[in-house]
């Protein structure tokens, strides 16, 4: 005979999440507001000049050496180049007055760095612009993905979910993901990552995990209404949904997490920027998700569907 599981009350402590998810939205906002919001070429336009190289090169020279003839803040991203692995390259990517980043400038950044570092023979590989505007658009088009995809969860939810009130099950799924996303960027803000391409992947990445979780927790709910007595109360029927629930959520999500650590960690050592403004707001986008889909999304459907009259299991067969 198999154990039964212990019923904690989710439900009850819902006040309890929501000061520590308030918390969670100021510290994204104060990081904001402290450090600033760092954009990244490919969104706000500006030049990426690729350049191969052997040994080890200080980037931090690079740097300086960069802004004092560009006249501009830079950054710098190193990786190891394709091929025998024997190369490694590095980006310089900067956004300066029109016309002002002309082929003598490039010319003679590129000296001043090989005459820095004359044994590690540095190349240029090449050299990229990227207008305003069309950083503008690809931005707003990943933003129209992400809302298009947000719509469709929506109402994938609520057609699957009718017989717990589908559209306001669909709703609060989204305000959990919308949790998840914010504590993500509150990561890329806080760490000093710069908005690009890598945000939008780690959105989008969040947003399927998120939404999957809590959908297992639906599931849950709908098969436990269906077994449990019409009397039984809304919160019950969550509270006993969750433990039940519980163990899966938290034995997939420490798989998933561990290996986004084992990720950073080899990153950090290996010194791969590209990848740990990757995996770190990740991996955090991954704990807000396991605990959203926990803590938020069904807790607040409890409190939405208690504020329509709804209060025991056979309620929800009522529409209202």
């Amino acid at each position: 005979m198999s154990k039964q599981k212990k019923v904690r009350d989710y439900v009850g402590h819902m006040h309890i999440y929501i000061i520590i998810s308030a918390i969670m939205i100021l510290c994204a906002i104060a990081g904001s507001l402290i450090f600033g919001v760092e954009v990244a070429i490919e969104f706000k336009g500006g030049t990426i000049l690729s350049y191969s190289y052997t040994g080890d090169v200080d980037t931090a020279q690079v740097e300086t050496l960069a802004k004092g003839i560009l006249n501009t803040p830079v950054t710098i991203q190193t990786g190891e180049a394709l091929g025998d692995g024997s190369g490694k390259t590095m980006t310089i990517s900067f956004s300066c007055a029109e016309g002002s980043f002309t082929p003598e400038v490039q010319g003679q950044l590129t000296t001043s760095i090989q005459g820095k570092f004359p044994d590690n023979q540095i190349e240029l590989l090449e050299s990229n612009d990227v207008s305003p505007t069309s950083g503008k658009q690809f931005f707003y088009k990943c933003l129209v993905a992400a809302l298009a995809a947000s719509v469709i969860l929506i109402i994938y939810i609520a057609l699957r979910f009718k017989r717990i009130s589908g559209w306001s099950a669909g709703m609060c799924a989204i305000l959990a993901l919308v949790h998840d996303l914010i504590a993500a960027y509150g990561t890329f803000v806080i760490a000093g990552f710069e908005i690009n391409s890598n945000f939008m992947a780690v959105l989008l990445t969040i947003l399927g995990y998120s939404v999957n979780n809590t959908m297992v927790i639906y599931d849950r709910i709908r098969e436990n209404q269906k077994l449990m007595d019409k009397k039984t109360s809304i919160r019950e029927l969550v509270n006993t949904s969750i433990s039940q629930t519980m163990s899966r959520s938290i034995r997939t999500s420490v798989t998933t997490i561990s290996t986004m650590l084992i990720i950073s960690i080899v990153a950090v050592i290996m010194q791969v920027d590209s990848i740990l403004s990757f995996s770190i707001p990740l991996t955090v986008g991954l704990i807000s998700g396991t605990y959203s889909s926990i803590c938020i999304a069904p807790v607040v459907w409890v409190w939405w569907t208690e504020k329509r009259g709804k209060k025991t299991v056979a309620d929800l067969q009522i529409r209202k």
